[in-house]
């Protein structure tokens, strides 16, 4: 197994996305007036570190990342808080940095750093849900299988402070909002549900495709859906004229950085997508197809031929073992290539946790399934139930960084000799 390389692409496509190499290119103007930062995600304590190192004048702010994931800092606090479902801790960070840009006037500017994991980081139920409601919002819908880009759209019309709301709250004040971009397609109204960009969809929208996928939230969030209350701002609302938004660092940009390593390695790089979607499992059976093809018959690529893509796929829980979407798709991706010798892959999470455990993702090859077996796990049973994790630990094969400081989300590479 070329892991050694794999694990230098991987390398290449988080430094990429490193915050501080990123934040420098995108500084707003700066105000007559204060200058307050808030933000939310796994790489806004990186953000809000790079951003003080290179602001030239006072500020003040509060950001909220995962557990773990913070950094020293000095004029802006932050805090932590729970992710993937969120908790009190998160609540009351929501609530202060709402306080925060309460009141503030036409010569003041906002700073929002955004990344992705803020939806679970600034939970604040609209009117008439409970903080409990909410959580059971966020379960139900990361057990869903749904992509994060629709679930973000859901989150959107149950909540105080997500789907623009909280730069329409910041008005009078100009907002300039930083975006580290986990989502496909790099729509900022999607990242972290968007708190200071409106989303250009309609709560009907939200009715209907909840409908379509047969999810059924609780009575609070079903009532509010079905009101006229909490309505989202509109991306043509006058209270964001004077606002701008930059895409500081995106999986495009980390796909491009590990292409150009591979190239220098020997391989003819293919970056395939950037916005892979779609159930983790049947990603991993197409990409071993793909990548058997150029094996067997050396097309649709020559080899040696480096094949890339990012994006988020999704789980639909259907067990209860251990893991998350990388891994899972990696165990389906090495059971379509049992028995193969030139194929090598990782897949893993750019913030370097993938799901709720402590890897970043797995490496796998042809041998993987047999080695697997050989450890006395089955590797069938364990997709099955979701145990991917379980699976690659067994056979050391599991790559953990722990938190990389960003988060540009899924990163795949897959080598053919």
């Amino acid at each position: 197994m070329d892991r050694a390389l794999l694990e230098d692409l991987f390398r290449a496509a988080v430094a990429a996305a490193d915050p501080g190499r990123a934040i420098v290119r995108h500084l707003p103007d700066k105000p007559r007036g204060r200058t307050v930062v808030v933000g939310a995600g796994k790489a806004s304590a990186q953000m809000a570190a790079a951003f003080e190192r290179l602001w030239d004048g006072p500020l003040t702010g509060l950001v909220v990342t995962r557990y773990g994931y913070a950094v020293p800092a000095g004029q802006i606090e932050i805090v932590e808080a729970s992710h993937p479902v969120p908790d009190e801790a998160g609540f009351l960070a929501a609530r202060r940095i709402m306080g925060k840009v309460h009141g503030l006037g036409p010569d003041d500017l906002v700073v929002a750093l955004i990344s992705g994991g803020g939806s679970a980081l600034l939970p604040s139920p609209g009117p008439g849900m409970s903080f409990e409601d909410e959580q059971e919002v966020t379960r139900i819908l990361l057990a869903s299988g749904l992509p994060i880009s629709v679930m973000n759209h859901i989150r959107n019309e149950l909540s105080a402070i997500k789907g623009g709301r909280l730069a329409a709250l910041a008005a009078p004040a100009r907002v300039a909002t930083l975006i580290v971009s986990d989502v496909a397609g790099d729509d900022p109204a999607l990242v972290a549900s968007g708190p200071t960009v409106p989303i250009a969809g309609s709560r009907a929208e939200v009715k209907h495709l909840l409908a379509l996928h047969g999810i059924e939230l609780p009575p609070a969030a079903t009532a509010l859906l079905a009101s006229t209350e909490n309505p989202a701002p509109r991306p043509d609302d006058p209270r964001f004229a004077k606002n701008s938004v930059r895409i500081v660092a995106s999986s495009a940009l980390s796909l491009d950085a590990a292409a150009a390593l591979g190239e220098e390695r020997g391989y003819h790089s293919h970056i395939l997508s950037d916005a892979v979607e779609g159930e983790a499992r049947d990603v991993g059976q197409v990409l071993a197809a793909l990548g058997k093809e150029v094996d067997l018959r050396d097309r649709p690529f020559h080899r040696p031929a480096l094949l890339l893509s990012g994006g988020e796929t999704t789980v639909t829980v259907r067990g209860r073992g251990k893991g998350g979407r990388n891994s899972e798709f990696l165990l389906s991706f090495a059971l379509a290539i049992e028995g193969t010798d030139g194929i090598a892959a990782l897949a893993a999470d750019t913030d370097g946790i993938d799901g709720s455990e402590d890897n970043a993702g797995a490496v796998a090859d042809g041998t993987s399934a047999a080695r697997m077996r050989a450890a006395g796990i089955d590797p069938r049973a364990a997709l099955a139930n979701n145990d991917a994790y379980t699976a690659f630990k067994a056979i050391g094969d599991l790559v953990v960084t722990g938190p990389t400081g960003t988060n540009v989300n899924d990163f795949r590479a897959i080598l053919i000799r």
